[in-house]
């Protein structure tokens, strides 16, 4: 038994404690009532006061623990001082206590790249629909997404005052999935989660093709695939450009360390290597169970589209 646990576990017990940390900047920012609203590329893609916040804190904080990873995060932000009060030094011990997969035990600062989305559901988040609103870190090794942190900063916001607000759920592959209850949707039902603000009639023929029993259009790719291991939903179907691997990377690992599959829509991974485009341009597909139906009923005009 080592003294010292594995880099991998340091890493996501820093990325846990700064994820939680992050959660409570998103509350504060929306408390505050000016979320500083900037459109980025339209009305459909914005960027607020807490993603720049929260992204500045959980790249500035696990850069000062871990110098050598690459940190890859959605928004483009200039180079400058941190804030004290945005820094992170704490790592969640819970984590720590787990046992590293032997395959990752002896990895490098240096192998690794982290993804990070600072608020995915930008858009929910500024019309109050807090419930679709995460905060995304994802790890990869050897272009794979190893190990997530998911939080969301408004879990049970719709209890009302008093209720405590925030949830963390994180997973490594090899060793498993924490911080909720896995769940399976009723047998037999078909249940597809899909965009709430990005769709096309590409994206609706797919859903169409899935024979669901429902469908569920929701903000956020983290929120989708929180959907999925909690048996709200089935199956994750996004025939479209416009999800990139800050959206995907962590929920991906998480999602995987509990025997569930995402990839694009002709059913291949998605790479998270430093240097790959950002776009998941063949769409999404992710499942926790069945991956292989949903992918048979892809239909061939969605593939050539998005070829």
């Amino acid at each position: 038994m080592s003294s010292s646990p594995a880099l991998l576990m340091r890493l996501m017990a820093s990325a846990y404690s700064v994820a939680e940390k992050s959660g409570a900047i998103a509350r504060r920012v929306m408390q505050s009532g000016d979320l500083g609203i900037v459109e980025k590329t339209g009305a459909n893609d914005l960027q607020t006061a807490a993603d720049r916040l929260v992204q500045k804190s959980i790249c500035a904080s696990l850069s000062h623990s871990f110098p050598k990873l690459t940190i890859i995060g959605e928004e483009d932000l200039p180079v400058e001082t941190v804030e004290e009060d945005l820094m992170e030094t704490k790592q969640a011990e819970e984590v720590l206590l787990k046992p590293c997969p032997p395959e990752y035990s002896s990895l490098k600062e240096e192998e690794l790249v982290v993804w990070v989305d600072p608020l995915d559901g930008t858009k929910e988040y500024t019309e109050g629909l807090l419930d679709h609103v995460t905060v995304l870190i994802g790890i990869a090794y050897g272009g794979k997404a190893i190990a997530g942190v998911i939080n969301q900063p408004f879990f049970n916001y719709q209890l009302g005052s008093g209720a405590v607000l925030g949830r963390t759920m994180w997973g490594v592959l090899g060793l498993g999935a924490f911080g909720f209850q896995l769940q399976e949707v009723p047998d037999g039902q078909r249940i597809v989660t899909t965009t709430r603000s990005h769709s096309n009639k590409l994206v609706t023929d797919c859903v169409a093709a899935m024979e669901p029993h429902s469908v569920i259009k929701v903000g956020g790719a983290g929120n989708k695939i929180v959907q999925l291991v909690e048996g709200k939903a089935s199956a994750y179907v996004f025939a479209s450009p416009g999800c990139k691997k800050w959206d995907t990377c962590g929920p991906e690992a998480i999602l995987q360390a509990v025997g569930g599959k995402l990839t694009d829509m002709h059913g291949n991974a998605y790479c998270y290597d430093a240097n790959v485009k950002h776009m998941n341009s063949a769409g999404v597909l992710a499942t926790l169970r069945n991956h292989e139906y949903y992918l048979s009923r892809v239909p061939q005009s969605v593939k050539q589209a998005l070829s």
